[in-house]
């Protein structure tokens, strides 16, 4: 421990602290743009600069350590006149065209800027250009980019996919991709450079036209599914509190918004735990017959990753479709059989935390329903949030209301698939019924919770055995198990991979917020919700028996494969092979029944 006095406040702090974060760590305020702790620390900003006496130049607080007795300013007239300088030498080549920009208000550079009083460029305005793909589900504005490193290190150190690129150098590098189209390259599209981007120059492609045209169609019925993580996030843009963000208050938001229905992805989150639990325990009845360890398939960043790094391995995935896609291919076939509704004139919107969603409904057999594509747009949770205040609904006078039936009802088994570790905890659960015929402690499975990048887990199944877990969240996590698992280090019956840092509550589509990583935040209100909920356990969700019951007929049966699973060539054997089995689907039934 040391001790260093910074603008006049006495502080001990570790010997290998920065100035910046020892003075953060204090509560005083030293202005970054280009710093993230322990990712970008390369100091190409010099707007932390501050002075030290005894020295005869200005320091970058972010890379320059604390010694004893070392006196710090962090505001003199040296130190504004520095730091004004820097900030309107990056406004010089910056399109600031703020009112026209995604980030308008949101913008770390932005703020900067009004922080330091900038009102006027001294320098020649000459931003620099550059052109990128239409079609791909995030955009580059290159005029907006200031070089400052974010993105490419947080692809290349978490994610670990090396996608950014830096090519030239001084006044005239640029950073960008090696090929003219995106999708050329191995990106995922998990979108955590776009959240990690100071400015506009990254963000996710807005399809909120599509929507408001539709929503002003009488011909069109407008259905909206909301993912589980949205919940916890929408109103972090709206400047509400959290007793004020509720689910039921965004639902009825929706609703006065103009949406003809307003459903729940848990509820396709439910159906997905009882397709992938059956299709897990049928792949433990015949071992040899299959690939392991099975492997999630909900997050479509994930199953990309694994396709392009692994393809060895692609049988290993979980066939079911995501709970985004199931939603859609029984909203065009039970809901509009059920309704009546023509589905060629329902669009399907989806609101996920998540980029890559906005390429899933895109895929091959995600067109089961009726033709058309099961889930027509997506918005991610920032469009969702420029959409309501577009839309200029008075929050103050609207009422509270539940999610429409029947895909509207859901468990809490359901809503933690927004949290790493959520999808392994609700299948245990129901695994553990369809095996045993009786539930286990709903929070029997929770070592598997929580924000580590990579958690593994043993739990035994008395009339089963053993079953083997891994949890992992992040590429970078994720390539590391899978060099395991390749080289025979790790073995696993069955492992959960959600792309971006935490799961779905950190995503690429969820809300920005300056220095803050919210995943764990985020994370922890999805647990809490489920520790509230009346049920539970996916297989105990009422509505999605009864779809079972009257439309689907059973887990794995040909309907259900048609509509909820993506392998069109599967043959479906002897699923069901124990008799425990059978009797835990004919009580599924029973229950539905009463």
């Amino acid at each position: 421990m040391v001790t260093v006095e910074i603008d006049g406040h006495i502080i001990t702090a570790e010997a290998d602290m920065t100035i910046l974060s020892a003075a953060r760590a204090a509560a005083i305020h030293i202005p970054s743009l280009c710093y993230l702790e322990n990712i970008n620390e390369i100091a190409a900003c010099r707007v932390c600069v501050v002075e030290i006496e005894g020295l005869d130049h200005l320091v970058p607080a972010c890379a320059t350590k604390i010694q004893e007795g070392m006196r710090v300013f962090t505001n003199t007239m040296r130190v504004q006149k520095a730091r004004r300088i820097n900030v309107e030498l990056l406004l010089s080549q910056h399109d600031c065209q703020c009112a026209l920009c995604l980030r308008n208000g949101n913008c770390e550079l932005q703020n900067l800027a009004g922080d330091l009083g900038i009102l006027t460029i001294p320098f020649p305005v000459e931003p620099r250009t550059g052109s990128w793909d239409s079609l791909a589900p995030f955009v580059k504005e290159t005029e907006k980019c200031i070089q400052c490193m974010r993105c490419v290190q947080v692809c290349d150190k978490i994610q670990e996919m090396h996608i950014w690129q830096v090519f030239g150098s001084g006044g005239r590098s640029t950073i960008g991709i090696p090929t003219a189209v995106l999708s050329d390259t191995d990106c995922t599209y998990c979108g955590q450079c776009v959240t990690h981007c100071p400015t506009g120059a990254l963000h996710e492609r807005d399809d909120t036209a599509a929507v408001r045209r539709a929503l002003a169609d009488p011909e069109t019925t407008t259905i909206i599914q909301v993912a589980p993580a949205v919940r916890v996030a929408w109103a972090e843009g709206m400047g509400l509190s959290e007793t004020e963000m509720s689910t039921e208050k965004m639902v009825g938001i929706l609703k006065a918004m103009g949406f003809d229905y307003v459903f729940d992805t848990n509820f396709a989150a439910d159906l997905t735990i009882l397709e992938e639990g059956s299709e897990l325990l049928e792949r433990l009845q015949d071992k040899e017959s299959h690939q392991w360890p099975m492997f999630t398939s909900c997050c479509p960043a994930w199953v990309k990753f694994l396709k392009q790094q692994y393809p060895l391995f692609n049988d290993a995935l979980s066939t079911v479709k995501s709970p985004q896609q199931m939603f859609g291919a029984v909203t065009k076939s039970y809901f509009s059989d059920t309704s009546g509704i023509d589905p060629h004139k329902m669009m399907v919107i989806s609101i996920m935390p998540c980029i890559a969603k906005k390429e899933e409904n895109k895929l091959e057999n995600m067109r089961s329903a009726c033709g058309d594509l099961d889930v027509d747009v997506i918005l991610t949770t920032r469009e969702l949030i420029r959409l309501m205040k577009a839309q200029h609904v008075n929050i103050n006078q609207i009422d509270s209301q539940p999610f429409d039936s029947p895909l509207g009802s859901s468990t809490g088994a359901g809503v933690i698939f927004g949290a790493s570790g959520g999808v392994m905890d609700a299948a245990l659960r129901s695994a553990y019924y369809l095996i045993e015929g009786k539930n286990a402690d709903a929070d029997a499975f929770n070592v598997v919770r929580g924000i580590k990048g990579w958690k593994e887990a043993t739990f035994t199944i008395p009339s089963f055995g053993q079953i083997r877990v891994a949890v992992v969240s992040g590429l970078g996590n994720a390539k590391a198990l899978m060099e395991a698992v390749s080289k025979g280090e790790a073995a696993y019956d069955f492992v959960e991979v959600m792309a971006c840092p935490g799961g779905c509550a950190g995503g690429g589509g969820q809300p920005i917020h300056e220095a803050m990583e919210c995943a764990e935040a985020r994370g922890e209100q999805l647990w809490l919700i489920d520790q509230r909920a009346a049920i539970r356990y996916s297989h105990e969700n009422e509505a999605v028996l009864t779809l079972y019951r009257d439309f689907l007929g059973k887990p794995l049966g040909a309907k259900a494969h048609a509509l909820l699973h993506t392998d069109e060539n599967w043959h479906h054997k002897a699923a069901y092979k124990s008799q425990e089995m059978v009797k835990a689907i004919a009580i599924n039934i029973a229950m539905s029944r009463k």
